[in-house]
Formats: structure tokens, sequence, C-alpha cells
């Protein structure tokens, strides 16, 4: 049962709403709730020493209070805490909860209906609202968790391959494409190749805080753009915007596709040998037009019939010719005024000598 008196006591002492519900092991909402009924219903510490946390519950929370069988419900506000800690398991919650009602001589939950009950409060409790979308705004891109694979033909060994996944999401048109390696190259290049898929750019390109596109990735700051990767998005008229640390909702419909992703083409395509990159990427292209024109399971259309009649004509149009993939790199000017980048030796002005600069490369 949660400790009523426990944490009125605190609160009256001045203690925070997270400092009560870590000593009362309890969630702040549980704390909140609390404070706030007790406020609503006049009950102020002191307390009398014979009023116990039943009597409490059945005044703060009267509907709570009449029991629904004769087993000891569990504190989901509790259990949904701990299960956001690493290695914490609904099972080791479980048979903490059983050794508790065992030290209070309460009749505990079969595990079963302790799962079931805790599915319901955690789906009700986390339902989240439909953020609505419009079309021609934002592209969502990622690497999908799950690689392909290639089979080097000299040595038969498992090369894998990872998967970029870029999406529309409004219509959630998805593109794809496989490469082996998961660097700024390949990043840059697969972008040029998702807007000449999808016919034209959006407003906004929302990464995740990887290295490949954005060059600070630490909760405590904001994240800083990859110059080159600002360049092509400057070259596309798109604003890189990165979905903030440990925020997923930040990308919902990358999120979800990334599932898909593993789902539907990875697993199709699990049975199957490639022996070359090329060959792969095929077959992605294969599944993804599949992917793209299976209708949906609870509205009508499809991917594609959605960005063909909604989206596209709201895309801005694609320069006449594609993005020339560079690289930045900083090198000082010499006293012979020349800096040194890869073996390659480039003279500047004069005045530079000394100086730190900024030098692009292209192929």
């Amino acid at each position: 049962m949660t400790k009523y008196r426990e944490i009125l006591r605190l609160f009256n002492l001045g203690i925070s709403q997270t400092g009560i519900a870590s000593s009362c092991g309890c969630a702040r909402k549980t704390v909140r709730d609390v404070v706030n009924r007790a406020k609503a219903c006049n009950i102020i510490w002191p307390l009398s020493a014979e009023t116990t946390d039943a009597d409490l519950e059945k005044l703060l929370f009267p509907d709570k209070s009449v029991p629904k069988s004769d087993r000891k419900s569990p504190d989901y506000d509790y259990i949904d805490k701990e299960m956001l800690r690493s290695g914490v398991t609904l099972k080791l919650l479980w048979n903490e909860y059983c050794e508790g009602c065992r030290q209070n001589k309460d009749i505990p939950l079969m595990y079963t209906q302790f799962c079931h009950h805790y599915q319901k409060y955690s789906d009700k409790k986390h339902a989240t609202m439909h953020i609505p979308r419009k079309p021609g705004e934002q592209i969502e891109v990622d690497w999908a968790g799950k690689p392909a694979y290639l089979i080097d033909t000299d040595t038969g060994e498992m090369i894998s391959c990872h998967i970029f996944v870029g999406v529309l999401n409004y219509s959630l048109y998805a593109y794809l494409e496989a490469f082996l390696k998961m660097d700024l190259e390949s990043w840059i290049t697969a972008h040029i190749h998702m807007y000449q898929y999808f016919g034209g750019s959006t407003r906004m390109l929302i990464p995740d805080n990887l290295k490949t596109g954005v060059d600070r990735t630490d909760e405590w700051y904001t994240p800083k753009i990859n110059k080159t990767y600002y360049e092509m998005a400057e070259y596309y008229d798109t604003a890189v915007l990165p979905a903030r640390v440990r925020a997923p909702k930040d990308k919902p419909g990358v999120e979800g596709s990334v599932n898909v992703v593993t789902n539907w083409i990875t697993a199709a395509i699990r049975n199957e040998k490639f022996f070359a990159l090329e060959e792969l990427n095929r077959k992605i292209q294969i599944q993804l037009e599949k992917l793209n024109h299976k209708p949906f399971q609870k509205k009508e259309g499809s991917r594609y019939s959605v960005y063909l009649a909604d989206e596209k004509p709201f895309l801005t149009p694609l320069p006449p010719v594609a993005y020339e993939l560079s690289q930045w790199k900083k090198a000082t000017v010499q006293f012979n005024y020349h800096i040194s980048v890869d073996k390659m030796h480039y003279s500047v002005p004069y005045e530079y000598i000394k100086q730190e600069v900024d030098v692009r490369l292209t192929r």
C-alpha cells in the first residue's frame, strides 16, 4: 500500500515531491495526487497516531479503497518507474511484490495477472494524442537498427550492411538504401538519392542525434550540425532539426518505419544470398515498392497513394543538378603560404600565414 502517512509527513517537512517519491518508493504523480487530495479534504499533518494508511486511502481515494478482490493490488506507479531502470524486469518486480505480500500476510496476484494489469495500466498512462502532420513539412531520417548482409566471395565471411531509412512523415512514403559504411559520405549520398526518389525536399529534415550528421550528441548541449550536412541541407533549401536526445516522439514516423524495415524487408530477404552491394540494393528496391504500395490496415490507400495525391504537390522542387558531395577539413597555412590536405598542397593568399583555415574538398 502507498505510504500515505509518510508522504504527508515529509511534505509537511518541506521535502520536494521528487525526494518524497524516492523515499517512499512511489512515483511523483502519486505524491502529487496524495498532496492535492489531502488539501482538498483538509487533511493536515500531524495526524492521529491511530490513523493508518488504509484509513487515509479511504478518505483520499474512496473509489480506490473498495476491494476488487482478496488479492493485494500492486503499486503500478512504482512498478512503472522501476521498469525504466536498466536490468529491471516484470519478473523481478513480481518476486519483490510477492515477498512484500508474504511479509504483510497478503495474497499476491499470479504472475500472469500481475503482467496483465500492469499492461492495462501502462497503455492508459502512456497513451498520447496523435500529432497532426502537414504534407511536405518533414522528412525523418535514421539508420535502421538491424543490418542486412553480403557474403564475401573470397572468404565466405558475412559482411553487415547498414540500411538508411528516410520517411515523409505525412504519407509515411519511405526510401531505403544499404551501405557498407555508416560514415558521412554514405549519409550524404543516401540523402541525395532519397531526394531524387521523393522528387522533392521538405521544409524540415529530422535526423537522429547520430555522429554522421550531428557533431555533438551530448544531452546537456544543443546538437551541432555537421558542416557538410548543413551545406547539403542549404543546397536543398531545407532546415536540419535534430531530434532531441531520449525523445523518440520527435521522430515517430521513422521510428515506426525502422520496425517495418526490419520486419518487412530484411525478413523477406533473410533466406537469399547476396554477393554485391548493388545486388542487395536492387532487391531492397523491389521490396520497398511493395511496402510503399501495400494498403494501410486502418485507413484507405497506401503510402504511395497518399504521397502522390496529398504530399508530392507540397514538396520543394529539386535543384537542376544534384548536390556535389564535399568534405570539410581544417589546415594551418605554412610560411610558404601553402596548406597540405590529404597529401596535396594548395596555395593560399599570404595574409593567412600561421592561421587555421577551413578547407572544402570535393571529388
